[in-house]
């Protein structure tokens, strides 16, 4: 007579197989609309929260699929390691976040010069939804210090036009996308060629009268731009944004140099376009700009 064993079949295990694979394939949807579509940021964020849950649920179904293999041989065991394997993206990005929440300060605006930040050219604007940030205060600033002390601005034994000339080119290597300026003027040299003039031609009386002025209605009000003032002498900002390679968050920064005797001072100001905290990407993003452009001033650079 021959005897045959039927084994147990663990339904915990192929349950947390469906929830991991359901809450990876959210999250990816949910970064890739982010990096590459129009999900605003706090929508991921919510969204990325909301994909973890059913890995959540998935780590002790794929647990307890695991033990019954152990114990009474139960099938299972593939699908209880793939739950596992699946559980590990959303789980592995919502604890990255979490972690820098908790370990850095809670400050989404950092400056290399704390007493005089650098201001923007147009304030950078973003709807936060539910992501409610608070004004900055010297409180946020005295945070900056104490968790990113080694940011500070730089001084460079070098002329204005030198340091703006690296100063752009850092930025377009580092990908960031400049999109106003003001002050260029004085990063200009002093003598420019200028094109020869060409025989003058005489003016046909027959022909129209050009640059007529021609009226046109008054702009409206930009509640968000600050106004046009000039810049003091010697003083250039750049303001641009960048988004982080793999999550596509969105920064801003404004870079300003200002020439002094026979040193230029540059300070760099970044902040999130969304939310109250950066999690210690703004100081990064800082830091390896400003890292980069000793690297290209090398030689120059002064106490």
């Amino acid at each position: 007579m021959t005897i045959r064993y039927d084994r147990p079949v663990s339904r915990s295990a192929y349950l947390a197989r469906a929830l991991g694979l359901f809450s990876a394939g959210m999250v990816a949807l949910v970064v890739l609309a982010h990096r590459f579509g129009p999900l605003t940021t706090p929508d991921f964020v919510a969204l990325a929260v909301l994909a973890a849950v059913p890995a959540v649920l998935a780590v002790p179904l794929a647990v307890i699929g695991l033990a019954r293999l152990w114990y009474v041989g139960a099938r299972g065991g593939k699908a209880a390691a793939a739950a596992l394997f699946y559980a590990a993206l959303p789980l592995s990005l919502v604890g990255w976040g979490a972690y820098r929440f908790l370990d850095r300060p809670p400050v989404y605006d950092v400056s290399s010069d704390l007493v005089d930040a650098p201001q923007w050219l147009t304030i950078p604007a973003g709807k936060q939804q539910w992501m409610q940030r608070p004004p900055i205060t010297p409180m946020s600033r005295e945070a900056q210090y104490l968790a990113y002390p080694e940011l500070t601005g730089r001084r460079y034994e070098g002329a204005l036009d030198r340091v703006y000339e690296a100063v752009r080119k850092v930025a377009e290597e580092s990908g960031f996308t400049i999109v106003s300026q003001r002050g260029q003027e004085f990063a200009m040299p002093e003598f420019q060629p200028t094109a020869p003039a060409g025989p003058a031609e005489e003016a046909d009386p027959n022909a129209e009268p050009q640059g007529v002025p021609v009226p046109l209605p008054r702009p409206e009000p930009q509640p968000d731009a600050i106004p046009a003032t000039p810049e003091p002498i010697g003083t250039v900002r750049l303001q641009g944004s960048v988004r982080t390679m793999m999550l596509g968050l969105p920064f801003d920064m404004v870079i300003r140099l200002r020439e002094e005797a026979e040193t230029t001072l540059v300070d760099m100001r970044v902040a999130s376009r969304f939310g109250p905290h950066d999690l210690g990407i703004g100081a990064e993003i800082a830091d390896h700009y400003l890292h980069a452009l000793d690297a290209e001033l090398l030689g120059i650079a002064g106490d």
